[in-house]
């Protein structure tokens, strides 16, 4: 949800005070995809400040190079490139491993739908948004998985939402594709925690980014547009989020695995 649609639905913010780690990422390297905005820029800066060598991933050159030049004290790697693009995805995991110090992967990059039902939804915008939500994210940790078993070592969190958790918080494209995401992280986490592998998920609520999509469907309008505003207790802001994910990445989260970790502001318990 952007800034302009949180002021005009009147959604409050929910307050948050980041507090920094120190050290709690060093030595460490890092993959943030859609690192150049929302809540993967507030993960990797996130991240850097807590010592980490961030590969931040966004198709955005432009976005990427402002991120780097206003943080010039960070180790941030920009790396332009398409999740939804094989060869990019392999630059991507080959600059991170450079240093033999790969740890982990922050599967944010991710795509909105127009809250279109069922019987309203394109063939176009099925697969734009599964080229992005499902097969990206595939891609991605498909690729990283294997620097991670040579190291017996290492944490994966991917970005599902409210709607991978319900059927009422989007279209039924998005919907799906955040279902999804929840089952690869599952199976990722059964199939690679023995070898020391721990792989997550996050499901946020409305959240100030520039994700946001037009609800151009009526009957979704009519069904779910109202209860939205009803039952939310807010838009949280990008660093929220970016703390719940760096602690699923970090050591204190040890003992968490296959979980879907719902920051929400307690939206989902309604």
């Amino acid at each position: 949800m952007s800034e302009r649609q949180s002021a005009e639905t009147q959604i409050k913010v929910i307050p948050f005070t980041e507090q920094i780690i120190a050290g709690r990422f060093a030595d460490k390297t890092v993959i943030v995809t859609g690192a150049a905005s929302g809540i993967g820029r507030a993960t990797a800066l996130r991240i850097a400040k807590e010592g980490g060598r961030v590969i931040a991933s966004d198709i955005s050159s432009d976005r990427l190079q402002v991120l780097v030049a206003d943080n010039p004290q960070l180790n941030l790697v920009p790396v332009v490139g398409s999740i939804s693009v094989q060869e990019d995805v392999d630059e991507i995991v080959e600059v991170a491993d450079a240093n033999d110090d790969l740890y982990g992967l922050v599967n944010n990059a991710g795509i909105m739908d127009n809250f279109q039902t069922i019987s309203e939804v394109s063939d176009d915008v099925w697969e734009r948004v599964f080229g992005v939500n499902v097969w990206g994210t595939m891609r991605m940790t498909r690729a990283t998985i294997p620097y991670l078993l040579e190291k017996r070592q290492g944490a994966i969190v991917n970005l599902s939402s409210a709607a991978g958790l319900g059927g009422g918080a989007a279209g039924v494209a998005y919907t799906a594709s955040k279902h999804a995401v929840i089952g690869m992280t599952k199976n990722t986490a059964i199939m690679y925690g023995p070898d020391g592998i721990r792989c997550n998920a996050v499901a946020p609520g409305g959240v100030i980014t520039n994700i946001g999509g037009q609800m151009l469907s009526a009957r979704a309008q009519e069904r779910i547009g109202a209860a939205m505003l009803v039952t939310s207790p807010g838009v949280a802001t990008p660093e929220a989020l970016a703390a719940t994910i760096t602690w699923l990445l970090s050591p204190d989260a040890g003992n968490v695995n296959g979980a879907v970790v719902s920051s929400d502001g307690g939206w989902k318990a309604f």
